[in-house]
């Protein structure tokens, strides 16, 4: 049987998860089949213009950076991406554009190979650097 105290602990770690997972949820909900990474502090929903991306040709992401847990929203952002089986980066370094209300535009991206590459957000706080980074496949 669980105490009364017990119980209000289960309850109050119940609401901080299911909060965590509507943020998730609603970061960046009017993208078009948007991505999301997550951290204990940020979450970001990003989508690649065009999809998919194709090797040798430019692109743009549009991007959400909705903090959580009493986050302050990052200060800049920056946006890159790397080949690691490789061992090498883009020869582009693109241009992040603050849109307003936590939405950016990374514009000036270029693969130019196929294969595994990683895309990373890095966020200024004044904790530090947060980076999120995901897997992206390119044909």
């Amino acid at each position: 049987m669980i105490d009364a105290r017990a119980a209000a602990v289960v309850a109050a770690l119940a609401a901080v998860f299911a909060g965590s997972a509507a943020c998730a949820q609603s970061c960046g909900a009017d993208l078009v089949f948007p991505r999301v990474l997550e951290s204990d502090r940020y979450v970001v929903a990003y989508r690649t213009l065009p999809s998919p991306v194709v090797a040798g040709e430019h692109f743009n992401v549009e991007f959400a950076v909705c903090p959580r847990g009493g986050a302050r929203p990052p200060a800049s952002v920056r946006v890159d991406a790397s080949m690691p089986e490789h061992r090498h980066g883009m020869n582009y370094r693109p241009v992040v554009v603050a849109k307003g209300d936590g939405r950016y535009k990374a514009e000036g991206l270029m693969f130019h190979m196929s294969g595994r590459w990683e895309i990373t957000f890095d966020l200024a706080t004044p904790d530090g650097t947060v980076r999120l980074a995901g897997p992206l496949h390119i044909e």
